[in-house]
């Protein structure tokens, strides 16, 4: 019978890693990937039985491959620190690698994200297919890249997807929505500058307000009340700080210099 290892991965954590842990006890092996956590990550994870791989932070493409190196099984369910496995996708999952050894190699999963008290319908937050969270080992590869990692398949069968939702808290509220963008903005105009980008203030303030219209207007976040106009103003923030990030690095502004004053 197939077993299932799940890596989870966790900077800081403590104050959802044990439901994170929690909602996958029934796999065969748990791995919380660490990158040296300053709170009680690591002590909450290893009191649950998880197995913690402490990885040095250099993005989370290289995270994840470690990640997935770390498992020792030949199915692999990934799960983030603000996820939450549900009883129907445990059963949906188990189900699946159990089955005959002709299924497809990786699954995408779909995620429900619950955000200022309610779950959000749009947004481009559901199904929020991000990428196969259930694959057999060496079926996936991340790049390198620091944030929004992109991957490559190493399968010739088709993608299946799941029909039963994990849930997850992207935000537990609005101060870790300002934190998310401040951080993955700094992330990101690092990606941009390794991928040979420039900026302009002009360009971007012009991907910020393009990316709060995709979100707001096109993927319908204005049908998602005030969660939806704060995601959306977030995306905006995120968004139009990596490009600005981007041309301060480029520009490299200097300080006027600032001689020092004595008595005449």
């Amino acid at each position: 019978m197939s077993q299932i290892s799940v890596y989870i991965i966790a900077y800081n954590e403590a104050e959802k890693i044990q439901a994170a842990v929690q909602s996958v006890l029934w796999a065969d092996e748990i791995i919380v990937v660490d990158s040296h956590s300053t709170d009680d990550t690591v002590q909450i994870a290893e009191s649950l039985g998880a197995r913690v791989v402490q990885v040095d932070f250099k993005g989370f493409g290289d995270l994840r491959n470690q990640a997935m190196a770390a498992c020792s099984h030949e199915w692999i369910f990934s799960l983030d620190s603000d996820e939450r496995c549900t009883p129907e996708a445990r059963d949906e999952i188990l189900e699946t690698v159990h089955a005959d050894k002709s299924a497809d190699a990786y699954y995408y999963v779909p995620r429900r994200n619950f955000f200022m008290g309610q779950w959000i319908s749009h947004s481009g937050f559901y199904p929020d297919y991000r990428q196969p969270q259930l694959f057999r080992k060496g079926t996936l590869v991340f790049s390198q890249d620091m944030v929004h990692e992109a991957y490559t398949i190493h399968s010739s069968q088709q993608p299946g997807y799941l029909r039963h939702a994990i849930w997850q808290v992207p935000f537990k509220n609005l101060e870790e929505v300002m934190h998310k963008a401040n951080r993955y903005s700094t992330l990101g105009a690092v990606k941009l500058a390794e991928n040979g980008k420039e900026a302009t203030m002009g360009k971007a303030l012009a991907h910020g307000i393009w990316s709060f219209f995709k979100l707001y207007f096109l993927k319908r976040g204005i049908l998602d009340g005030w969660p939806g106009l704060v995601i959306a103003l977030g995306n905006f923030e995120g968004t139009f700080y990596r490009y600005a990030k981007l041309y301060e690095m480029k520009s490299q502004w200097q300080l006027p210099e600032s001689p020092p004053l004595t008595k005449e």
